[in-house]
């Protein structure tokens, strides 16, 4: 369900610029940071790049099980 919210224009700026580069729309860059802060605010001892990484492997496809011939 999408729901409108307001947010600053430094923020919007911002997102824009890096949605440019990373190649995503707006809305998403900001969902991005969002998943960014939700998982660093739950497990603070977390390094970014095992964030990153935790990000990416939610996108990869499952893999089924290897069936033994």
């Amino acid at each position: 369900m999408a729901v409108n919210v307001k947010l600053s224009e430094t923020l919007v700026d911002q997102a824009k610029a890096t949605a440019h580069i990373q190649h995503r729309s707006v809305p998403k860059q900001i969902e991005y940071w969002s998943q960014i802060g939700k998982i660093a605010e739950e497990n603070p001892d977390l390094p970014f790049f095992m964030i990153r990484e935790i990000l990416a492997a939610d996108k990869e496809a499952a893999v089924s099980e290897y069936v033994f011939s």
